[in-house]
């Protein structure tokens, strides 16, 4: 079970998290979550490893450089988990699957990105931005492409990713001033609150789509991102936290990516034994209006349920890829162990993920 849950502000790229590594990132996270599980358990904790998800790089194993750079001793190993924007919530769901497994020990999980350091990429010379999600003869499309051709695919139009990503910003504004993001945030540098959170609702209508003829546009396409998220998973028992009832990591058609996260949903509840109107809280990393709306429609969720990343998603706190599924569950520790949801409260972790995944996990509250 999830005891501890921190993270980084989450900083635009190229803006005030641009100079630091990824270490530099996870390193304080990982810290301050360990002391919120030491005043939780009310005794030290023994670390057994560091998992982190991580998307672009540098690549030298982050988490291991991570566990270093935190403090935690040249005996503590790591493990860098790469389910790109999938990548922080699967870090967590194999810690997991390690204590299940018998190996009662703690461990630390959670994901980094940093975006702005990410080194260039080429192949005899010509740089890349990205391998392949697919082999030859898949169809392989970026991830905005992808959430374009999601929303034709679905006629989902430009009015409503308008307005979710409208509705997005308000929640974040309102959670902002309302102090509700202070306990899970640990302030790197200068930086103390997500940046890209603003007044961007009346630039919408505004803006000119990506594609032409298309729907999508920069306002419903989340910002790329640094930031870290450090999660402490225990045994049962150890202290009062989220328990991890179920999850699921599926496949889907890889031209449409963007709706991986609503079979993984489904499958978790099945799994867990129960269902969507069970649910009180969800958090689905929204990478684009689109592809959030796609995943709502096919779980018969409406685009405004309170429920629904109800502090505001990624568009309004940007989507540092590869700790985006771990941010994810920071919100639902937030949203249910410190807004003091009763034992037994359901919450939902997911993430459509490029290549053509979903990944999800289902979470109760346990005090």
């Amino acid at each position: 079970m999830i005891i501890a849950a921190r993270r980084t502000p989450i900083g635009t790229r190229g803006r005030a998290l641009a100079r630091l590594r990824v270490e530099e990132l996870s390193a304080p996270v990982i810290r301050a979550a360990l002391a919120d599980a030491e005043a939780a358990t009310g005794t030290p904790v023994t670390v057994a490893d560091v998992l982190l998800g991580n998307c672009m790089g540098p690549g030298g194993n982050p988490a291991r450089i991570a566990a270093l750079a935190a403090g935690l001793g040249p005996g503590i190993p790591g493990g860098t988990v790469d389910r790109q924007c999938g990548s922080g919530l699967a870090a967590i769901l194999d810690a997991v699957a390690a204590i299940r497994a018998g190996d009662e020990r703690v461990r630390v999980a959670g994901g980094v990105e940093s975006a702005s350091t990410a080194p260039q990429r080429s192949l005899e010379g010509v740089p890349y931005d990205r391998a392949p999600f697919t082999p030859d003869g898949f169809a392989d499309p970026d991830m905005t492409r992808a959430a374009e051709d999601l929303a034709a695919h679905d006629g989902i139009p430009r009015a409503r990713q308008d307005a979710h990503a409208a509705r997005s910003h308000a929640r974040a504004r309102a959670a902002l001033a309302a102090g509700r993001f202070r306990s899970e945030l640990v302030p790197i540098g200068r930086l103390d609150v997500d940046d890209a959170i603003g007044g961007a609702e009346p630039l919408l209508p505004r803006l000119s789509p990506l594609f032409p003829g298309g729907t999508l546009t920069a306002g419903t396409a989340t910002r790329v991102s640094d930031g870290a998220a450090a999660l402490v998973v225990a045994p049962a028992g150890t202290a009062p936290g989220l328990a991890v009832r179920a999850s699921a990591i599926v496949g889907c058609d890889p031209a449409l990516p963007g709706i991986g996260a609503a079979p993984a949903v489904q499958s978790a509840l099945r799994a867990a034994g129960a269902d969507v109107p069970d649910v009180a809280a969800f958090e689905i990393v929204e990478a684009f209006a689109a592809q959030s709306l796609a995943v709502l429609d096919r779980l018969g969720i409406a685009g405004d349920d309170p429920r629904v990343c109800a502090d505001g998603g990624a568009l309004a706190l940007g989507h540092p890829w590869g700790a985006s599924g771990a941010v994810a569950v920071v919100r639902l520790f937030s949203r249910l162990m410190r807004e003091g949801a009763p034992a037994g409260t359901l919450g939902v972790a997911a993430a459509s993920v490029g290549g053509g995944l979903g990944i999800a996990a289902v979470v109760e509250v346990v005090r």
